[in-house]
């Protein structure tokens, strides 16, 4: 059985508005449910729903006007507070609607009015749509007497989504509401898997709202709820410290990651580089802060001294443009075992094969040529497949794995999730180091899955953009260029 965080529900119902199924939609699928629900338990009765201001109350608004339709149902509305207190556009136009409903309304403030009271005595059914799935912390007045005055009530209780009270994250209940009945929608939540719960939540029925598929098993819009993004209040250093060790062969991968991240948002900067390129990739921008090996290579004896810059920053990204000798492979597996975080693409993913890795949260970026050397696995045009060996090898290797590609597969062994933004155009060189700056950018706040999930979408997104203006001419500084107004969109 599936149990789903109140976050996780979030990020789905943003990417069903980013996909074209609105907030409204899902509202209204809610509460016709709702009002289905009731009517196959009772043949009629005195009905009597308690709303909240937000989109819990919202559901409750419209589950009332579609049970009001049928006339052996007496339906009355109890808002918590007046009309203009009301928190969302979708909330406010359900409770409109009511008006034009054969629907008692009236405003409630607290749990000694009379005419709470006296509906609640008269009533056969209550349905509660107080407070939803995003509640947190201490229930608050008027809401904490009404609470308390509705479980005593001795009526039948059915709770919408979740029992008004109920952190659906945590198992520590200190009041909520006393369901007969609760109508959850999508899927069981969190909490719902401790049997402690259950005297809150009654016999529990997950409802199905017609939630599109592709907004839980792709990257969208609302996936960016899950990140942890640079605040007001926050000092130079706090966005993210990234260490990028690269170069040798090239030196425009080293710096296409550094200002990947720093357009992602990173604070700080710093790339490790062998001598000969560092006054090469110092012009680039002034915004790096430069370090050099010790040779024209990352060779064994610049293991220390990586391993203390590391000490300082909080994500290393290493492997662009390295090269693949035996001792720069050997280099970078100790580097990447001694890290607390490392991002692994290009020549650096070489030195992962045939490893045990245990010590570091690891996020590799691959190609399906370089996940074939790593893994064994050809990477096929059947995208399940692919989804199979890339699930599997990131939970054998405990790792997460960004493998790139026309349907980017991202998964640590129990998540898994596919990008589809990113063009033909994004063939070119560079684009791999990008992405690895933007991941690393994100790793230094937030979860590997959520960082690479994330980081390919802005990534592709950003490619997107540049792909519009410049076709097949789009270079991998184009799509750096464009991130931010990518970022800007996810507001």
């Amino acid at each position: 059985m599936e149990y789903i965080s109140s976050t996780r529900m979030k990020v789905i119902d943003s990417n069903c508005e980013y996909l074209g199924l609105t907030s409204l939609q899902l509202m209204e699928n809610a509460g016709a449910s709702v009002a289905r629900e009731i009517k196959s338990l009772f043949t009629g009765g005195k009905v009597t729903f308690i709303a909240g201001k937000g989109n819990n109350g919202g559901d409750a608004f419209v589950a009332a006007r579609h049970l009001a339709y049928y006339d052996s149902f007496d339906v009355h509305v109890l808002l918590i507070g007046k009309k203009h207190s009301i928190k969302t556009d979708e909330a406010i136009k359900n409770f409109e609607l009511l008006k034009y409903c054969n629907i008692k309304v009236s405003e409630i403030f607290d749990s000694s009015s009379v005419e709470f009271r006296e509906s609640i005595k008269d009533t056969d059914i209550i349905v509660d749509g107080i407070l939803g799935t995003g509640f947190q912390g201490d229930i608050k007045q008027p809401e904490s007497s009404l609470i308390d005055t509705i479980n005593s009530s001795g009526k039948f209780i059915i709770s919408i989504d979740s029992p008004s009270g109920l952190n659906v994250d945590e198992t520590n209940v200190k009041k909520a509401i006393n369901a007969n009945k609760t109508f959850t929608f999508h899927k069981l939540k969190k909490s719902y898997k401790d049997p402690s719960v259950k005297k809150f939540t009654g016999d529990i029925k997950v409802i199905n709202l017609g939630i599109c598929t592709d907004a839980e098993k792709y990257v969208g819009k609302g996936n960016f709820k899950s990140l942890s993004l640079p605040r007001k209040d926050n000092h130079k250093g706090d966005a993210g410290k990234i260490l990028i060790v690269g170069g040798g062969d090239y030196f425009g991968a080293p710096s296409l990651a550094a200002l990947g991240a720093l357009r992602t948002g990173a604070d700080i900067v710093t790339i490790a580089l062998p001598k000969k390129i560092k006054n090469i990739v110092a012009t680039y921008s002034p915004n790096f802060i430069i370090k050099d090996l010790r040779g024209d290579f990352l060779t064994l004896d610049d293991v220390p001294f990586i391993v203390e810059l590391m000490s300082y920053h909080d994500v290393i990204i290493i492997g662009n443009g390295l090269g693949k000798s035996e001792e720069i492979i050997e280099s970078v597996y100790r580097i990447i075992m001694q890290s607390k975080k490392a991002v692994v693409d290009a020549d650096g993913i070489d030195s992962l094969k045939e490893k045990v890795l245990t010590k570091s949260d690891i996020i590799i970026t691959p190609h399906a040529n370089e996940f074939y050397r790593l893994s064994g696995k050809q990477v096929s045009k059947d995208v399940a497949y692919n989804c199979d060996i890339v699930s599997k090898f990131s939970k054998d290797n405990d790792l997460t794995t960004l493998l790139k590609g026309p349907t980017d597969i991202i998964s640590d062994g129990n998540q898994l999730f596919l990008n589809r933004t990113g063009n033909q155009g994004m063939t070119v060189g560079g684009t791999g180091d990008v992405l690895a700056g933007i991941v690393g950018s994100l790793f230094a706040n937030n979860s590997a899955i959520d960082a690479s999930s994330c980081g390919a979408f802005i990534c592709g997104s950003a490619g997107d953009l540049a792909f519009k203006e410049k076709k097949y001419g789009l270079l991998a500084t184009d799509i750096i260029e464009n991130i931010p107004i990518v970022l800007k969109s996810m507001d």
